[in-house]
């Protein structure tokens, strides 16, 4: 198919209708398949005059970043120009360039990090991020949030006081929430609280059958509303039902599944994916990486602020060694090209901002891997670039996963669950197995015994005995 050139040609004519049955194939609706023709017509008056079937895979990239770089650019709609550009190049003109960009990278930078995401929430204060769940959220929840919130802001703001993480800041006030629509939107206090918190309880055991987790993790947020904030204990709960849901093994890949699935991957999914394995890195922890954390003097990784606000340091697999430089190389281009557009700020942990004006602005702090765009914050407007959201690759490794025919729940934990099970059955220690995951507890890190391929006990099958 030849460049629609000129414009009003039979050729162009032919060109955007054989567009369109692709659009149609593809099941747009009609009503938008007009704008991915707009789209498509930007992007060739984009390259002044250039064939748009002698681009390389770097230039079609660096027009892809062009795009994320524009202020008010709605995520729907950079998703709606990459699919654009990616059924023209992958289905259209099939050139060797299509190949070449990594365009489920693209897509997943479409999906911004929330105001409540652990990456950006810490940067509102408690009245912020009450306002912005209540603008942002439906149903019973949104109605509780508005006519509690008071009691809420007060909250998160004692939880921030006692340096709690931000994951169980979410978890506590999602529970003090859901406890006052039990309670019909009323605060039980006094006598009347013991006994309802009691058959709230209960309820999540009977009717939602919550794990034993679960049910600890709501009874402790509500331990500490009525001991922390209202300054009301409610005393000897007595006898209630508890969840006797039993603990589950974690799933577990043999090495052979591993390299499947991740031959299966490509692009950025790929090397993330080879890096929580190669380290155990939580999926958070692999994504909040910035520049400075990568020693490649030391071939170690610095995992900072992670579960219990810990640091640790995890081995640099060697493999990954020339993958990360690169992806370093290509962050420093990105960050250059920030900078000179007026942008490149990144998010600091805490109250480095204050102390750090420019930290934000220097490589070293820019984040690893990321996102292909950039996003303004709701409150302030501030224009910066934040890391890949994690479900692109929760996506990428389900998909590998079931390419490879690995009959396993399998997710990106999974890879972390197969680090330790894999370095035990190489006879590594178990206490280093628990520093290298962050465990508090070796009797966390003491599960994966259960999972070794020799068996707990090393006991051998006595039908193999024969």
């Amino acid at each position: 198919m030849s460049d629609p050139s000129p414009p009003n040609s039979h050729a162009a004519s032919r060109f955007y209708a054989n567009y369109m049955r692709l659009l149609e194939k593809h099941r747009i609706p009609e009503h938008q398949r007009r704008w991915y023709v707009r789209h498509v017509e930007a992007f060739i008056k984009a390259q002044n005059g250039r064939r748009i079937k002698s681009l390389s895979g770097d230039e079609l990239s660096a027009y892809l970043e062009m795009i994320g770089r524009e202020n008010r650019l709605a995520g729907w709609q950079f998703s709606q120009r990459i699919t654009a550009l990616r059924i023209l190049y992958c289905e259209l003109l099939h050139t060797p360039a299509a190949d070449d960009v990594d365009w489920q990278y693209w897509l997943d930078s479409s999906r911004a990090l929330d105001a409540e995401h652990p990456s950006t929430g810490r940067q509102f204060t408690p009245e912020e991020l009450s306002h912005i769940k209540e603008r942002k959220s439906v149903g019973p929840l949104n109605g509780v949030r508005a006519a509690h919130r008071e009691l809420l802001v007060r909250f998160t703001t004692e939880v921030r006081r006692r340096g709690y993480a931000y994951r169980t800041e979410q978890s506590y006030e999602q529970w003090v929430c859901r406890y006052l629509l039990f309670s019909r939107g009323e605060l039980p206090v006094g006598a009347c609280a013991a006994s309802s918190i009691k058959a709230f309880l209960e309820h999540l055991v009977v009717i939602r059958r919550v794990s034993a987790s679960t049910q600890n993790q709501a009874l402790n947020a509500l331990v500490f509303l009525y001991d922390k904030v209202l300054q009301q204990p409610f005393g000897d709960l007595g006898e209630f039902a508890r969840s006797k849901r039993p603990r589950n093994l974690p799933t577990v890949l043999t090495r052979e599944e591993v390299h499947a699935l991740l031959e299966r991957m490509d692009g950025t999914h790929q090397l993330i994916a080879s890096l929580l394995y190669g380290t155990g890195m939580r999926l958070l922890e692999g994504l909040r990486l910035r520049v400075q954390d990568v020693d490649f003097g030391y071939r170690r990784v610095h995992v900072r602020r992670a579960k219990g606000n810990k640091d640790r340091f995890v081995p640099l697999p060697g493999k990954l060694t020339d993958a990360l430089r690169d992806q370093i190389d290509r962050v420093r281009e990105t960050h250059e090209q920030d900078l000179a557009t007026g942008h490149g700020e990144v998010v600091l942990p805490d109250a480095l901002q204050r102390k750090y004006p420019n930290a934000g602005r220097e490589l070293r702090w820019q984040f690893l891997f990321p996102a292909g765009r950039l996003a303004v914050a709701p409150y302030d407007g501030t224009i910066r670039r934040h890391h890949l959201h994690e479900s692109g690759v929760q996506r990428a490794v389900t998909r590998a996963a079931r390419a490879c025919g690995i009959n396993k729940r399998v997710g990106c934990h999974t890879l972390r669950h197969s680090f330790a099970t894999h370095l035990l059955e190489a006879n590594h220690d178990i206490r280093t197995v628990q520093e290298l995951l962050g465990h508090a507890d070796v009797s966390t890190t003491m599960i994966y015994t259960h999972v070794l391929n020799r068996g707990g006990h090393g006991v051998m099958s006595p039908l193999d005995l024969n």
